[in-house]
């Protein structure tokens, strides 16, 4: 990757501008045309979003993408939009017990909402204020009930594939139990046994550390410090780690760049936030996944725009040449790019660079979000519902669209990507405008 150094917030502000005026309109747009009988909106197809009903993770990233809108512009018809279709849809997501998402669905919604409401920017209403609280913290005593005990005594949130799996994305589903932590929930086992969501939350992130991030300590033949494993695969029976594995990248010891960059968010998050509540046992360890998965990112993931083909040992990648000197192409006939990575990983760049006051990190963050509010990636159509070009969903499934014409799949947005590509916009407006700092915890 080729950073910019000299690139600062205030020279992002035309781009952000830019990608807020395009976010309204597709918003409305979708809001207009969007055929909720089918579920969450998922992904595009010709530029129209589709639902892919699988357990609706992105439920809370379609909702949430209002409250951002308000919080960006102050235009109020977003925030009614965010608050009705909260109370309206989310109350399934806060008891879901069969999924490793709540951090996705309800800190993008519930979590949001009340940080504006604890920021002033929303009248303060005490049935409303306990209402959100509610269901933050029902949602992470849900959450930190799907536990698999190791052999050492710690454990983790295991994914929704079964108790052996441990999704390295769940890093950033975290904030659900960090945020129920603070309004003093705990978990209510058998025998009035009381679980703390806050050592939950430890011993996950430990685990996805020592589990999903490689470090360059020979555990097999491809261990590279900084690489990630979407999946860890543990023997249930004894609490033994098997071996790593992949559900959407393309094999268990390649890259899948968005689990990685989910690990860069997630653990820079944390880091953030055990500094802000005074706990410093663990920040060692976070402080090392953390920066290992940067530094993996910038040297060996990215092109040199900041914007990373779908997974490192993506089989036709070798067509591409040196394709790190030069700017993702993702028009090319061999492997998509993904940009909702990139806007992840710009936000965990971002926010570790700013808590170790690292210019090298903090200017790769900028780095991707100059090349990501800009076209080609920008979406400028306003008939095409998606705000970021260019994502990728589930290669290895097929599930991406790929247009008349070309070979791999191209043009089409996540509502991942889209949202977190607002969330980054965000947090760099707030810090250009002098604005309180964009946190999830209270």
């Amino acid at each position: 990757m080729k950073i910019d150094l000299e690139i600062s917030p205030a020279d992002l502000t035309r781009k952000i501008g830019r990608l807020w005026e395009l976010s309204a309109g597709k918003i409305l747009t979708l809001q207009r045309d969007y055929d909720a009988a089918k579920g969450s909106p998922v992904f595009t197809v010709r530029g129209r979003y589709t639902g892919r009903g699988w357990t609706e993770w992105t439920q809370g990233f379609h909702i949430g993408a209002q409250i951002l809108q308000f919080d960006a512009t102050g235009e109020a018809e977003f925030l009614e939009q965010g608050r009705s279709q909260t109370v309206q849809l989310m109350a399934p997501h806060v008891s879901h017990a069969g999924v490793h998402d709540h951090g996705f669905n309800n800190v993008s919604t519930y979590g949001n909402l009340l940080r504006l409401m604890n920021e002033g920017r929303i009248g303060e209403d005490k049935w409303e204020r306990r209402y959100y609280e509610l269901a933050l913290k029902l949602s992470g005593a849900t959450q930190a009930r799907r536990w698999t005990i190791l052999k050492d005594g710690a454990g983790f949130i295991y994914s929704f594939n079964g108790p052996h799996s441990l999704f390295v994305d769940a890093i950033r589903s975290l904030r659900i139990l960090a945020l129920a932590h603070q309004l003093g929930q705990v978990l209510m086992e058998e025998s009035d046994v009381r679980v703390s969501l806050l050592e939950r939350l430890k011993a996950h992130a430990a685990a996805t550390a020592n589990f999903s991030i490689y470090h360059g300590r020979g555990r097999d033949a491809y261990d590279v410090a900084g690489r990630t494993a979407h999946e860890a695969i543990f023997n249930v029976n004894d609490g033994n780690f098997r071996c790593p594995n992949s559900q959407q990248g393309y094999s268990p010891f390649s890259t899948w760049t968005r689990g990685l960059a989910w690990a860069m968010c997630g653990f820079a998050e944390q880091l953030e936030f055990m500094q802000a509540i005074g706990d410093g046992y663990i920040r060692p360890l976070l402080l090392k996944a953390a920066r290992a998965t940067c530094e993996f990112y910038i040297d060996n993931a990215s092109a040199a725009d900041g914007v990373p083909y779908w997974d490192t040992g993506a089989p036709n990648l070798h067509r591409l040449g040196d394709w790190q000197s030069r700017p993702a192409d993702p028009f090319n006939p061999h492997e998509p790019v993904d940009s909702s990575a990139a806007a992840i990983a710009a936000q965990g760049l971002l926010r570790l660079g700013r808590h170790l006051h690292n210019k090298r990190y903090w200017q790769a963050g900028l780095t991707i979000l100059k090349t990501l509010f800009d076209e080609p990636y920008l979406s400028i159509n306003a008939k095409h519902q998606g705000l970021i070009l260019h994502s990728v969903y589930h290669r290895p499934n097929g599930w991406d669209h790929i247009p008349r014409g070309q070979k791999v799949p191209c043009g089409e947005s996540g509502m991942w990507g889209d949202y977190h590509a607002r969330e980054a916009a965000l947090y760099v407006q707030r810090i250009a405008e002098g604005r309180p700092y964009l946190k999830f915890y209270l």
